[in-house]
Parts: C-alpha cells; sequence; structure tokens
C-alpha cells in the first residue's frame, strides 16, 4: 500500500482508573454501575473518554473519578497501570484506554454521577475469582492493579499507612493479608518486619488489650522503600504468575 492510499485508523482515547483502599480487613476496588450502553448495567471501572483535544491523561482520570464517582482525584497520587488496545474491547469502535491506579486508606463512601447509576466498594476476589461479571476488558485491568498493589507491598512501606497513627505488627499484617489474599506466619513476618530499615519504629508504651498479653506500639518510620524487601510466600507469587 502506498502512502497515498494509507490512511491512519480512527482511535478513541479513553481512561479508566483502579482505585483500591481496604474496608473491613479485605480489599476493595472501587466500580461503577453502567448506565448507558454498551454494557447498561453491569459493573465497571470509573472512566471515559477525553472530554477535548486538548484535555491531559491525568486530568481526563481526576475529572472521571469525580463525574463518576464523587471523589476527588487532586488528594490521589495516581500513577500509570497500562495501556489496553486489544481490537474488539470496546463495541463502540476501536478504543485505546490509559489506565490509572491509586491505592489509599479511609476513602470515603462514593456517589454515582453523570452516566453511572451506582458508585460502590467492592471486594476483590469476587471479580478475581469470576463470581460475577464486569464490563469490557475491566477484569484483565483490575487483575493487573491488584498485583501491582501487592508487589508494592512488597518494596514499600505503603501498608504502614492503612493503619492508625500507632498499631501493633498483627495490625500490620492485617494489612499484608488482606492486599495478598493469604495468611502469614506471624513469627516470620515479625523477623521480616524488624528486618526492615526504617519500616517502623517503636512509639511509646505498649497496649493492654481486655484479654491477653500487652502488645508494643509501632509507628511509620521514616523509611519508603523496604530494604530488604518483604517478599509474599512462594505459592501466592505462582498464583499470581499463572492468573
Amino acid at each position: 500500500m502506498s502512502d497515498d492510499e494509507w490512511r491512519p485508523p480512527t482511535v478513541l482515547l479513553a481512561v479508566d482508573l483502579v482505585i483500591l483502599t481496604l474496608r473491613d480487613n479485605r480489599l476493595h476496588v472501587l466500580l461503577i454501575e453502567r448506565g448507558v450502553e454498551p454494557y447498561r448495567g453491569m459493573l465497571a471501572l470509573p472512566g471515559g473518554f477525553l472530554g477535548h483535544a486538548a484535555e491531559d491523561l491525568p486530568a481526563a482520570a481526576r475529572r472521571e473519578l469525580m463525574e463518576e464517582a464523587a471523589l476527588p482525584g487532586e488528594t490521589l497520587h495516581l500513577e500509570q497501570l497500562g495501556v489496553y488496545g486489544t481490537p474488539g474491547r470496546d463495541p463502540r469502535g476501536r478504543v485505546v484506554s490509559v489506565a490509572y491506579l491509586a491505592i489509599a486508606p479511609r476513602l470515603p463512601e462514593p456517589t454515582a454521577g453523570t452516566d453511572a447509576s451506582d458508585a460502590l466498594w467492592t471486594p476483590v476476589e469476587r471479580i478475581l475469582t469470576a463470581r460475577f461479571e464486569v464490563a469490557f476488558d475491566h477484569c484483565q485491568i483490575i487483575g493487573d492493579g491488584v498485583e501491582r498493589a501487592r508487589a508494592k507491598l512488597e518494596y514499600t512501606a505503603l501498608a504502614a499507612a492503612f493503619c492508625g497513627p500507632t498499631f501493633t505488627i498483627a495490625e500490620l499484617q492485617l494489612v499484608y493479608e488482606a492486599v495478598w489474599g493469604v495468611q502469614l506466619d506471624a513469627r516470620n513476618f515479625y523477623r521480616k518486619v524488624q528486618g526492615a530499615s526504617g519500616f517502623i519504629v517503636p512509639a511509646g508504651p505498649m497496649r493492654k488489650p481486655v484479654n491477653g498479653r500487652p502488645a508494643r506500639l509501632f509507628r511509620a518510620g521514616p523509611g519508603r522503600r523496604l530494604h530488604p524487601p518483604i517478599t509474599r510466600p512462594v505459592v501466592v507469587a505462582a498464583e499470581a504468575a499463572e492468573a
């Protein structure tokens, strides 16, 4: 085909958002119920097309998050997760979507808006175990976002942000178990956490529970990256690779 005959394909550019948080010691993802076709009535990630030619991609992501779920994107750290452009992923035409990821504690209840009929926090295991279907290729995007979150807990101090100002190592372990989806050996976890330089530091007197032994309190330390990293159990890493 000559240059004169070639015409670039029409491609629509969109953004999708994977917003993850912990609620009741379970990892949840923000979903909206679509109020318009295609996939009307199905759950999907918040997102949409660019508003205009001059709109930046991160700006579009924050706008869609506010419009569809009433969550202020300016308060979240959005990082690019990936680009999804498999032909046929959207029945409206050739659509390439740039997905963004945010992982944050204590996020409020969402409120549906624009073309969303509802907005809700949904446990990720319901999606990853195919207990119900989500629209488009959003199951794949959610899976990629969860894997990124799990990896972040291995090499960053992100988990401490999901605890209170002071916390016990047992409470920190609950965060890891919720995100990784596995039970951890308490003694081994304690050793790994204490061995990660700058991850946590002692925080005053011990907490005295109603029953049981007093627990030592900690707070987040100055470190942002874990040295050495706190790695997932081998079986979890293998399962993630097969997913």
